[in-house]
């Protein structure tokens, strides 16, 4: 017999103690997050970056990444660095830590990426706020938002160790990446393709004590050798693998997982049941690939799984509607903008059912890269919030390219920096004067793709 529950309960009105007052709240320590936290309190601004976890990075630590994409674009043929400003720093800071490989090249030399070590990362990262002036809140998770009006947030709720508390900002900006602070605020957000249909989350993990002479070009032979699996009997939840060594050629990463619900559609991360079951669920199929590598793959036959990481990795969940969605067509036609605040130059990456779609631009024809519009950090209907992160404004499709790290680096420098001169100048994020925002970006060493 089973006992009916109610749909909801009320809770008693509380009196919430406030943690702070701020000129700018950072929700989210991902790349959008550091960059935007740094950037507003390099300008001036008492800023506080809050974090779930204790530690920054986002999808990049939180669920092993290990791998830059986006900070590289093929320009006329030129595979080149095309993300700077903050990003310079903390590349140069895990290179000091030895934590940074060389950019390697995917995709028949289409695009490069660039591998790192977790550990160093997270170092860079608090390097990169700290000595920015930013204060830092680890452990803490967005529980709601007060509105003043309803084009004004109030304040922040968080549910902390400490207990809930309330954070008071004059602008805020959500680099959630799944938009939680503007959702909440009642800014319009799209999920998917309109249809259900989200890119796929996936669970990373790494393995050790490869055999690297062994093992050699391994990543350009997993093709075949899951072929001849499938042919034994075994099964795999996503063709396209992506299996590469890490700084120390005996560590290796594994991009193999796809999570789905029983009907077939992508597990939604800001749905409780199905992000608990997808953390199963990548977990048997991260031991099921492990197996196969072991079996199958020349210079694994002794290997060991070093590490899952700590969630599963989504790539798509919110997506907030601002004053203009990138597109996919923005993404492979290279658009430029009036109101460029960076760049993006990795391709339409569209997890789809089974497998990874790519498209690319006409590499080595075109300068390989699009710009992105500041309007994209500009949400409808709340005037004092930012967005930055996979969770801005941009189509499904568009989404699947400038939702990786550099793209999200250029988001949120800008968005950190609009921050710090809109409250300069008294005016809210979306009657700043864009001229002198780009003025500022490039003289902090960003680049805005403006001289082709």
């Amino acid at each position: 017999m089973t006992t009916a529950h109610p749909a909801s309960v009320t809770e008693p009105a509380r009196q919430t103690p406030i943690l702070g007052e701020f000129d700018v709240v950072v929700l989210g320590g991902g790349p959008a997050g550091m960059t935007a936290a740094a950037a507003a309190a390099r300008h001036g601004c008492r800023t506080l970056l809050i974090e779930r976890y204790g530690f920054l990075g986002g999808m990049g630590t939180a669920a092993g990444v290990t791998n830059f994409c986006g900070l590289h674009a093929n320009v006329f043929g030129d595979n080149r660095r095309v993300v700077h400003g903050l990003a310079d720093e903390l590349l140069a800071t895990l290179e000091k830590l030895g934590g940074l490989c060389e950019p390697h090249r995917m995709f028949q030399d289409k695009i490069m990426a660039q591998a790192y070590d977790n550990a160093a990362y997270k170092l860079a990262a608090d390097d990169l706020v700290v000595s920015s002036g930013s204060q830092l809140l680890f452990h803490a998770q967005a529980a709601g938002v007060l509105m003043r009006s309803p084009g004004e947030i109030a304040a922040l709720l968080v549910e902390t160790k400490s207990g809930r508390a309330a954070v008071v900002g004059r602008i805020y900006i959500d680099c959630s990446g799944d938009g939680d602070m503007a959702a909440a605020a009642g800014v319009p957000y799209e999920k998917g393709d309109g249809h259900g249909g989200m890119l796929y989350p996936s669970t990373m993990f790494r393995v050790n004590n490869v055999d690297p002479a062994r093992a050699g070009r391994a990543w350009e032979h997993f093709g075949r050798l899951m072929e001849e699996a499938a042919r034994d009997g075994r099964r795999f939840a996503r063709k396209t693998p992506i299996v590469r060594p890490q700084k120390n050629p005996v560590e290796w990463r594994a991009n193999v997982t796809q999570l789905s619900n029983p009907d077939g559609t992508a597990i939604d991360g800001t749905d409780a049941w199905q992000l608990s079951e997808g953390e199963l669920q990548g977990r048997r199929q991260a031991r099921d690939f492990f197996e196969f590598l072991r079996e199958y793959a020349p210079g694994f036959d002794a290997s060991y799984i070093l590490e899952i990481a700590p969630q599963v990795g989504i790539r798509e969940t919110r997506r907030i509607v601002g004053e203009y969605q990138l597109t996919e067509d923005d993404v492979l036609g290279c658009a430029s903008f009036e109101d460029t605040i960076g760049v993006n130059g990795w391709p339409v990456e569209a997890h789809v059912a089974g497998d990874i779609v790519f498209k690319f631009v006409d590499v080595p024809n075109v300068r390989g890269f699009n710009h992105l519009p500041y309007r994209m950090l500009l949400p409808l209907g709340v005037d004092n919030l930012l967005v930055a992160g996979r969770c801005a404004s941009m189509t499904h499709m568009g989404q699947s390219a400038a939702r990786v790290t550099g793209p999200c680096f250029a988001m949120g420098q800008a968005a950190g920096t609009a921050a710090a001169l809109s409250l300069r100048a008294g005016v809210a994020p979306r009657r700043l004067d864009v001229a002198d925002l780009q003025r500022v970006l490039e003289r902090d060493g960003a680049y805005l793709g403006r001289d082709m």
